[in-house]
């Protein structure tokens, strides 16, 4: 199990990463929560993931949650190619389109994943996943498989 951080300074500090990690992959064609030895570069990674454990953990289980988990998961949509990017929930339901998450308009793609970040700490529970959410599937053991 994976907390979420609850605290302001840990989510603070776990936000300023993120906006370290934007800055410095400014004009790199991916994004990673990575620091570089300059921005635009992709060489002598440090920082970020590499150096703090828990987020690299609050990161792979937000990433991990299922399509339609706790209103719909976040993504980016490019609404002008290479020049505009906006934040959108997928439904969980194949053949649904996303719905726009709300009106901001991007000019960065490495700034909306930072905002999605942001977003993600308030819609995800501090814990989930134990035991005690567990809701059994429509057919338990032991029950007749063949028909």
């Amino acid at each position: 199990m994976i907390p979420i951080p609850q605290d302001d300074a840990t989510q603070q500090k776990m936000q300023s990463e993120i906006e370290a990690s934007v800055e410095d992959f400014h004009g790199v064609a991916a994004f990673s929560v990575l620091r570089t030895e300059r921005p635009g570069s992709a060489i002598g990674v440090h920082g970020g993931i590499q150096d703090d454990v828990q987020l690299d953990r609050v990161l792979t289980r937000m990433r991990m949650q299922p399509t339609a988990a706790f209103g719909g998961k976040l993504i980016i949509v490019c609404t002008k190619p290479e020049k505009e990017w906006r934040i959108a929930r997928l439904s969980g339901i194949r053949g649904i389109s996303p719905r726009f998450a709300d009106d901001r308009v991007f000019t960065d793609e490495q700034a909306a994943q930072a905002e999605i970040f942001a977003m993600r700490l308030d819609q995800y529970p501090a814990e989930d996943g134990m035991p005690e959410h567990y809701a059994p599937a429509w057919k338990a053991r032991g029950e007749n498989w063949s028909s």
